[in-house]
């Protein structure tokens, strides 16, 4: 039995800007790390964003607390080579995690930072959920398979986010839905709601800021 992955809807007036004053609100770098004993301690929630190096994390994360600069953005795939860690005033954490993908890095490195990857899946016991970053001009790639397998085992929920939207038209990006609809069949973790975001334009940020923002 096949299991819909409709688009998210967006938020009513009042949940939107009870989210946009949450994410306008105090949000602080806490530290990037590079080992599991690095970890802040596990005293609140907190959401994740994975996706493969240049599918636009960093711009995502400026775009949803409003800074432009609060991470890195960087258009050399694989830099960020750490966790980070930011506040989301004193309610929850929003993570950072590395690129994964096509990395300019050394083999030891990135087996390094692969398995501090999979042991944060499985092991943080404060983690909500998952936004997989899927680039909308490309869909679901192996490698995107790769990190959505790792959530399944990890029991870890995952939401795909679709980024760069305003690089499409909607004919394409009606393809790119149904690729990706048809690709999370295969991954039990994945939450039945897509969300469609475009950083530069703003779109879908409201309502991804209102998904984190209900998530205790």
């Amino acid at each position: 039995m096949k299991v819909a992955f409709p688009l998210a809807p967006e938020p009513d007036p009042e949940l939107a800007e009870a989210a946009r004053q949450l994410f306008a609100g105090p949000v602080d770098f806490v530290k990037g790390v590079v080992a599991m004993d690095g970890l802040p301690p596990a005293d609140r929630p907190e959401v994740c964003f994975a996706g493969r190096s240049n599918v636009g994390k960093s711009s995502l994360i400026n775009a949803l607390t409003g800074r432009k600069s609060l991470a890195r953005a960087s258009n050399t795939p694989g830099r960020t080579q750490e966790i980070n860690y930011f506040t989301l005033g004193d309610r929850s954490y929003l993570v950072d995690l590395p690129g994964y993908g096509f990395a300019k890095a050394p083999v030891a490195v990135v087996a390094k930072w692969q398995a501090l990857l999979k042991n944060y899946l499985s092991g943080r016991p404060t983690l909500r959920r998952a936004f997989a970053l899927i680039d909308s001009r490309h869909g679901v790639k192996d490698v995107d398979h790769e990190i959505m397998r790792l959530l399944d085992r990890s029991a870890v929920p995952f939401q795909v986010v679709l980024t760069k939207a305003d690089k499409i038209g909607p004919q394409a990006m009606e393809a790119t839905v149904a690729q990706v609809q048809e690709a999370l069949q295969k991954h039990p973790a994945a939450y039945p709601e897509l969300v469609i975001t475009s950083s530069d334009k703003g779109h879908g940020i409201a309502t991804l800021r209102s998904i984190i923002a209900g998530l205790d």
